[in-house]
């Protein structure tokens, strides 16, 4: 069994690569990405017939060269012009929803913004109606409190 893994180490490699290419997808801050490459430069090596031991060292060697070098141009081009990143539910505040369910003035409501349904809140004396046009103005966890827009 650990003579063929030692046989087919490339393929251990290919899968690493790919693996994360796939969790870089979900992260998207080129972090997980680094680590991608340096698996394929494993897995060159091991095609290219080195041992084990120097398969982990091109790994360790091209994925923290990745990080010193591809990473930070990656960030640079891909996200010029932005000086504050905002992600996840900060991204919201400010944005534009639909009411899909009451939003009570006492109580919670759901608002559906691009497609995300969000638990809701209002700061307003009236309950906002279902098909109301809404506006983000802060949010408290995965809360988000509204405000009626025109």
């Amino acid at each position: 069994m650990l003579d063929y893994f030692a046989q087919h180490m490339w393929q251990m490699w290919a899968i690493l690569a790919v693996v994360c290419l796939i969790l870089e997808l979900t992260a998207g801050d080129f972090f997980i990405i680094c680590f991608s490459i340096g698996a394929v430069f494993a897995c060159l090596t091991d095609v290219l017939g080195g041992g084990i031991i120097l398969q982990l060292a091109a790994f360790a060697v091209f994925t923290l060269a990745s990080l010193f070098f591809v990473r930070p141009f990656a960030v640079r081009f891909l996200h010029k012009g932005e000086t504050n990143r905002v992600s996840n539910a900060d991204a919201l505040l400010g944005r534009k929803g639909r009411v899909v369910e009451t939003v009570k003035a006492d109580s919670f409501g759901r608002v559906q913004i691009d497609g995300d349904i969000w638990k809701a809140v209002t700061n307003e004396t009236q309950d906002i109606p279902v098909g109301a046009n809404v506006r983000v103005t802060s949010r408290e966890s995965t809360i988000i409190t509204v405000e009626v827009t025109t």
